[in-house]
């Protein structure tokens, strides 16, 4: 089950449930693959709408890669997401509110 006072998002994919978390190290290189100088940006990029959906693929990898798995980029382009396209910004929307604020 995600926690939601620990960051956390339920995800599935290819049919397995993650619990998805964006740690400090997954913000890092969720930073790095964005091209993001700061946290802040990161942050004002997505809640302006000006992202792709390869960069919501990055933020879904990240946070995957925070819950503990071992996959990356090139596995996320061919695997199936429940709730698809929709979902996969949903979450990733989630992910990053919840990486910045504490859950009412």
């Amino acid at each position: 089950m995600a926690n939601p006072f620990r960051g956390e998002v339920a995800l599935s994919l290819n049919g397995e449930r993650h619990v998805l978390k964006l740690t400090l190290g997954a913000l890092a290189e969720l930073e790095h693959a964005l091209d993001a100088d700061t946290l802040v940006s990161l942050v004002e990029r997505y809640e302006a709408g000006k992202f792709s959906s390869a960069d919501v693929l990055r933020v879904v990898v990240a946070g995957l890669r925070g819950g503990g798995w071992k996959g990356g980029y090139d596995d996320i382009l061919t695997a199936e997401i429940s709730g698809g396209p929709l979902e996969a910004a949903r979450v990733g929307a989630e992910l990053i509110a919840r990486a910045f604020t504490v859950p009412s």
